[in-house]
C-alpha cells in the first residue's frame, strides 16, 4: 500500500514541477493525506538515521552548511534543501528514500512543527540553535514554544544526541541534566554589544525567574550569562568560535576550537548570525565524527541559500538579498550593513500574509535608527509598504522614501534609481518567495525544485 501512495505523490511532484510550482509542498501534503504516518513509515529506510535542525533564525543556512560538509565526506543525504520545513516539506524530501538505502536524513524543521515531526522521524541528532520572538499570532509567546521543546527533549532523552547553543538560555536549558548533550557557543568579547538589546527576548531565568546577569551580550539575548538568583550559569561549550573578525558583506574570519584541536577559516557568508550558523553545523558534524579540518573546508566552500545573503547581478547592479522576519534577525542584518562603506540603497518588502505573521509590529523593535544616516534611498514594497515607510521616517531616514506596493514595479524603480552601486534587498518570507519567482522569470536566479 505504501508503494502505491508513494507513486501517486511522486507523480504529483512531476506534475507540479511541469507547472513550475516547485514541487516542494504539494507531493508531501498529498502523501500525508493518503497516509498520515508516512514519515514514520519511511524513517526506517534512512539507513544512517536522521538529523533535524531547528531554530527561529538560521535553520536553512545551517542545514545547507552541514549538507555541504557531509557531502564532501561522501555522505549521501536526503535533504529538504528548498527550505520547505513543515511536515509536508519533510515528507516531500522523503519521497526519494529507498528500501535498503544508507542515506542520512538531514531535515530543517519549523520550530512549531518540530515536536510532531520528531515524534514520527525519531532522529538520532537534534541541532537546536536559537529561539526568538517571531510570528506571535502563529506561535504564541516564546515561553509556550520553549515549553513544547522541553517536553520534546524529555521524549527523546537518552535515545538522541542534542547539539545545543549554550549562548541562548532557552535552548541551553533543554540539555540540563540530560545525557548525550553537546554545547556550542561564542567566546570573543570583541563582538560584545554595550548592553542587552531592546529586542532581546529571553531575559529571565527559566528556573527561578530572576533577571539574567550578562558578562557579554553577542546577539539579542545570546551571550555569556548567569542567574544571580539560583546561580545557574551558561553551560561550558565544547565547540567554540573565537578570534572572530567580521568583514561586512565580504564574510568573516574565525577560529573554531574543540577540546582537542583548533582550526582557522574564512567564512564566505557575512554577519555574526552566520558565525553562529557555522558553529552549529560544525558542532553537528563533530558529533558525527567528521574531522575538524574537513569541517573547515566544508564551511569555507559554503554558498548562500537564496535570500540568505545571496548577491546576484540584476539589471547591472549587485543585489544582496537578506531575509528579515523578526527584530533579532533584522538587527543582525543592519549590524552587518553598518560595516559597509558609503551610503546604502535599500529595498524593503514587508508582507503580512499567513507565513509572515499578520502582526508586523516587530518592525518597530528593529533598530533602523542605527543605520538611518547611512541610508541614501529606501524603496518600500509589499502589502504593508506604507507602514514600512512610516517606520523609516520615524527612524530618521532623510533620503527619498519611495512607496510602491507592487513588488516588481518597486524593484525596477529601486534598480533604476541607483548609479550602479549595490542594492540591499530586505524582504519578509512571502516577499522573498515572490522575489525568487520574479528573478527566475528574468533568468537571474534558478528555480527551486524538490
Amino acid at each position: 500500500m505504501l508503494a502505491a501512495k508513494l507513486a501517486v505523490a511522486r507523480a504529483a511532484r512531476v506534475a507540479s514541477r511541469r507547472l513550475r510550482r516547485g514541487g516542494t509542498t504539494v507531493p508531501g501534503r498529498l502523501l500525508l493525506r493518503l497516509d498520515p504516518r508516512a514519515i514514520a513509515a519511511l524513517a526506517p529506510r534512512l539507513g544512517a538515521g536522521s538529523i533535524v535542525i531547528s531554530a527561529t533564525n538560521g535553520k536553512t543556512t545551517t542545514a545547507a552548511m552541514l549538507a555541504g560538509i557531509l557531502e564532501r565526506e561522501g555522505v549521501r543525504t536526503i535533504h529538504n534543501h528548498t527550505g520547505s520545513n513543515m511536515s509536508w516539506g519533510v515528507a516531500t524530501a522523503m519521497l526519494d528514500t529507498r528500501l535498503g538505502g544508507e542515506e542520512l536524513g538531514l531535515f530543517e524543521v519549523d520550530e512549531a512543527w518540530l515536536p510532531a515531526v520528531a515524534r514520527e522521524l525519531r532522529p538520532r541528532v537534534f541541532v537546536l540553535s536559537n529561539l526568538f520572538r517571531d510570528q506571535l499570532d502563529r506561535y504564541g509567546e516564546l515561553a509556550v514554544l520553549a515549553e513544547r521543546w522541553q517536553k520534546m527533549a524529555g521524549e527523546h532523552s537518552g535515545t538522541a544526541r542534542f547539539v545545543l547553543n549554550a549562548d541562548d538560555p532557552l535552548v541551553a536549558d533543554l540539555g540540563r541534566g540530560r545525557p548525550l548533550v553537546a554545547y556550542f557557543g561564542v567566546e570573543d568579547d570583541s563582538l560584545a554589544l554595550p548592553e542587552l538589546q531592546h529586542a532581546a527576548d529571553s531575559k529571565r531565568c527559566g528556573r527561578c525567574g530572576h533577571p539574567y546577569a550578562y558578562e557579554s551580550v553577542y546577539l539579542a539575548h545570546l551571550g555569556r550569562y548567569s542567574c544571580p538568583g539560583c546561580q545557574q550559569r551558561r553551560p561550558e561549550p565544547g565547540i567554540v568560535a573565537e578570534r572572530v573578525v567580521l568583514h561586512g558583506m565580504a564574510g568573516s574570519d574565525l577560529r573554531i576550537r574543540t577540546p582537542s584541536e583548533t582550526v582557522d577559516l574564512r567564512l564566505p557568508l557575512p554577519g555574526l548570525y552566520n558565525v553562529y550558523n557555522a558553529l552549529a553545523a560544525a558542532a553537528a558534524a563533530h558529533a558525527l565524527g567528521t574531522p575538524l579540518a574537513d569541517v573547515a573546508t566544508g564551511l569555507e566552500g559554503t554558498r548562500a541559500a537564496f535570500g540568505r545573503v545571496e548577491t546576484l547581478q540584476v539589471s547591472g547592479r549587485p543585489v544582496s538579498i537578506m531575509l528579515v522576519k523578526n527584530p533579532a534577525g533584522a538587527n543582525e542584518v543592519l549590524r552587518t550593513l553598518a560595516l559597509e562603506d558609503g551610503q546604502l540603497d535599500l529595498w524593503v518588502a514587508l508582507n503580512d500574509r499567513t507565513a509572515d505573521g499578520r502582526d508586523v509590529s516587530w518592525v518597530w523593535d528593529a533598530d533602523f535608527e542605527g543605520l538611518a544616516d547611512r541610508i541614501g534611498r529606501v524603496t518600500c514594497s509589499g502589502t504593508r509598504a506604507e507602514e514600512m515607510a512610516l517606520r523609516m521616517k520615524y527612524a530618521g531616514v532623510e533620503g527619498p522614501i519611495v512607496v510602491e506596493r507592487d513588488l516588481e514595479r518597486s524593484l525596477d524603480r529601486a534598480l533604476a534609481a541607483g548609479d550602479g552601486r549595490a542594492l540591499y534587498a530586505l524582504p519578509t518570507y512571502t516577499a522573498l518567495l515572490e522575489l525568487r519567482d520574479l528573478l527566475a522569470d528574468r533568468g537571474v536566479a534558478p528555480r527551486w525544485s524538490a
